[in-house]
């Protein structure tokens, strides 16, 4: 068995903004919003990265109640890494974009140069180089 990993599915508070947001911030191109406003998704390649409203009667009856940060020195159990081939301007679009700063781009001692900001739902992004860049088609 080889499985395909098809989605992530991140729980916000609002999900047109939030397939906004990451639409103008990181520079993804949204796929689907549907009617109701309780699924978006992006076009992130292989992996579909879906947004979906925190609470709804299906997944919190079945899987459980989402739970979200108490405060702002926590934070929530996932994080989103984007790579970009600059991530200065990456940083710089994300934060005009709304994005709140939490570290600024710095070279890592790995080589790989790295900077942190917050989503709308307070969701750790992390772009960073890439540690070995992508082949030119």
């Amino acid at each position: 068995m080889n499985p395909a990993f098809a989605y992530t599915v991140v729980y916000v508070k609002d999900v047109a903004k939030s397939v906004a947001f990451y639409a103008k911030a990181f520079g993804y191109a949204g796929r689907r919003l549907d009617e109701s406003h309780r699924w978006g998704e992006l076009e992130s390649g292989q992996t579909t990265i879906a947004f979906t409203p925190l609470h709804q009667r299906e997944t919190d009856d079945l899987t459980g109640v989402v739970h979200t940060p108490e405060s702002r020195r926590d934070r929530p159990p996932i994080e989103f890494c984007f790579a970009y081939r600059d991530v200065d301007a990456a940083y710089k679009r994300a934060v005009e974009s709304g994005a709140v700063p939490v570290s600024e781009p710095e070279e890592k001692e790995w080589g790989q140069k790295v900077g942190y900001v917050r989503d709308l739902d307070g969701i750790v992004v992390r772009m960073g180089s890439y540690v070995q860049a992508p082949k030119q088609d």
